[in-house]
């Protein structure tokens, strides 16, 4: 019998669904072509598993995000991206979207919602849940579909953002693309189980397995999950069996797959298949062929015309200008009333308690924040003042939370992760350095991200629970650092912290949580970012020091007249005051908690060294924590470790040069 002829429209859909299949392999023919001509130099392949991005891109609404990876090129070119600025982009030519600055997929398109990769696999997984939280805080049926690896399913990254989606119930499809390889390593010597949709039992989620070579099978599966997650039951696991027909990255090519495994995936090939289907269907063969020239003509023209586009340019100027987003406008008022004698930590719980009082954009992230108040109680009383929706507690997964965090901002929400020590943000450290950091400079979104860190020592904690860690992420690009030391300033930074539209962290002295008082302006309150304060005016010296230092250096300053300059924010860190200072009294100590070797002292005094060494009767001098770990007695603490212990001793010296 003939095939079924299908109706017109539906016969429009499946050639349109045909068209958008045979884009992104007109694409993958082009470059490798480039390829082999030795014209560019580098392309990952998505040759052969075109269905699973294009299905899924073609399944979900325009209003849901996206999350592709490097193989994904279906997604943009189904999302209708311009393929003149897009093959600038892969070519690295002047026209792409993030102006040299990374690669091929490497950044986002907020106006198509699409949010494309770090290299870093599995750390796109938690902003997704992030994208899918700042919907469900709306009152929005958006979903958030990623994508990932096999591979990259043994990350912390991709539990702990199965974690988060199942306990809160997000509207995210995680896609996993099992395509057999990592680079070389074959997947069955990695993964120890054969299919990776069965993670989903562990997490109260539904999890399918899917013919990713299939696209019809794709969109069903998709659109199936979406729905579920649009009803509010939350989150899908999808695993697309496929194969990688080509290399890891076309140069390094394939000889260490078996030839038997190729030949049988590639008679699996998703655009033949769906062909085929077509054919069956009733489809002219002449018009499928001239959809073929048609896109192979037009791909031609436009990868030849971005190869004539000159290679990329810019100034050290605009470089440096695109690492942050610009500073806000927010009002820094005159003090017009205070309150005399406030506890460090209850100005701190003011200033935040007012950013949130005044932006619903405002969302807290952490362990035990909520009923529990956070470990420090910084947070007591906020779930009942700002609701469940916006003080969430999160499992233990600093990565996830922090991840999560950056889909919110991404979506125009302010949210607050606090990390339940400042020690335990090693286990957050690459969503911090690699993408909080670099998504402005890479391709322009603000990230307004407030990191809470309490940190430091004197409290008899050891090792893992007083580290003075902020030296690590001064060293980042992108990133600002704030140590505020007295109560006043604890209210006005943790304020202008969330309302910068960059990741700002935000180390809070444990130590002075309940130690210090003083006095704090009353009302909204804030303390500019970047600006220092000389706590005390003095002649024969400068010290300069942050956080818990400012109360060293002042115990001591009236004895030799010392002037200190508390710098409150190390990134970006007010050297003219440090200047004018050491200008006028001809000497410098640094003084910090944090260990001395790589400490954020050293900076200070390289720079003032280099730009005021004539006007040194002295060499610099740094004052740190020992080179150890931070004992457990406090007496080992206070007489070997910290730097409080040889600060009078350093500036007698200092002083008799």
């Amino acid at each position: 019998m003939p095939p079924t002829q299908p109706a017109s429209a539906d016969l429009d859909r499946l050639l349109a669904l045909y068209r958008a299949l045979r884009l992104p392999r007109a694409v993958e023919d082009k470059m490798l072509r480039l390829i082999r001509q030795g014209r560019i130099s580098k392309w990952f392949s998505g040759y052969g598993q075109e269905a699973i991005a294009v299905g899924c891109a073609w399944a979900v609404d325009d209003r849901d995000w996206l999350l592709p990876m490097h193989r994904n090129l279906g997604v943009w070119t189904t999302r209708g991206v311009p393929l003149r600025p897009l093959f600038c982009q892969m070519m690295g030519r002047e026209g792409g979207f993030t102006h040299g600055r990374d690669r091929t997929f490497h950044f986002g398109l907020p106006e198509r919602r699409i949010v494309g990769m770090i290299s870093h696999l599995g750390a796109m997984l938690p902003v997704a849940d992030g994208l899918g939280l700042a919907a469900q805080l709306r009152g929005e049926d958006a979903v958030a579909l990623a994508f990932t690896g096999e591979g990259a399913t043994r990350e912390g990254d991709f539990h702990e953002a199965l974690s988060l989606a199942s306990v809160w119930s997000l509207p995210v499809v995680f896609v996993v693309e099992n395509n057999g390889y990592g680079l070389s390593t074959p997947t069955a010597d990695a993964v120890p189980v054969e299919d990776i949709a069965r993670a989903a039992e562990g997490y109260g989620m539904r999890g399918e397995i899917v013919d990713g070579n299939n696209v019809e099978s794709v969109i069903a599966s998709v659109r199936a999950a979406a729905a579920r997650a649009r009803a509010g039951e939350g989150p899908t696991l999808l695993e697309m069996k496929t194969f990688r027909v080509r290399g890891h990255e076309e140069a390094s090519g394939t000889r260490y797959v078996p030839d038997a495994l190729i030949e049988t995936w590639s008679a699996r090939d998703p655009l033949a298949r769906f062909r085929q289907r077509l054919l069956q269907a009733g489809a002219d063969a002449a018009a499928l062929d001239a959809i073929d020239a048609g896109l192979e003509a037009e791909i031609e023209e436009v990868a030849e015309w971005a190869l004539t586009q000159p290679e990329v340019t810019g100034t050290a100027e605009g470089e440096h200008a695109a690492v942050f987003a610009p500073a806000s406008s927010r009002p820094v008022r005159p003090v017009d009333a205070l309150e005399p004698d406030v506890r460090w930590i209850d100005a701190l719980s003011a200033g935040l308690g007012d950013a949130f009082e005044a932006d619903p954009t405002t969302v807290l992230m952490g362990q035990d924040v909520a009923e529990y108040g956070g470990v420090f109680k910084v947070t007591a009383g906020f779930l009942e003042r700002f609701g469940a929706d916006r003080i969430r507690n999160t499992p233990i997964i600093e990565s996830g939370a922090l991840g999560c965090a950056l889909g919110l901002a991404l979506d125009g929400f302010r949210p607050v992760v606090e990390m339940q020590y400042a020690d335990f943000i090693t286990c957050g450290f690459n969503q911090i350095v690699n993408n909080l950091a670099t998504t402005h400079y890479r391709w322009g979104s603000a990230v307004p991200v407030t990191i809470r860190a309490p940190f430091g020592g004197g409290i008899g904690a050891g090792p893992f629970h007083s580290q003075s860690p902020e030296a690590w992420f001064c060293h980042v690009p992108g990133l600002k650092v704030v140590v505020p030391a007295t109560p006043a300033d604890a209210k006005g930074l943790i304020r202008s912290a969330i309302e910068d539209d960059n990741p700002v962290l935000v180390f809070e002295h444990k130590a002075l949580y309940r130690a210090v008082r003083g006095p704090v302006p009353t009302g909204d309150h804030r303390v500019e970012i970047g600006t220092a304060e000389v706590a005390r005016a003095g002649e024969a010296l400068t010290i300069v020091t942050w956080g818990v230092g400012r109360g060293w250096a002042l115990d001591l300053a009236d004895e030799v007249d010392a002037e200190v300059v508390d710098l409150r924010t190390l990134v970006p860190w007010d050297r003219q005051t440090v200047l004018a200072s050491v200008r006028k009294t001809g000497r410098l100590l640094v003084l910090h908690e944090a260990a001395r070797t790589g400490g954020f002292g050293a900076e200070v005094a390289a720079e003032i060294a280099q730009e005021a060494f004539s006007h040194l009767d002295a060499p610099p001098v740094r004052v740190g924590g020992a080179d150890l770990p931070i004992p457990f007695s406090k007496a080992l603490e206070s007489e070997i470790y910290s730097a409080q212990s040889r600060l009078r001793h350093a500036v007698r010296d200092l002083l008799a040069y």
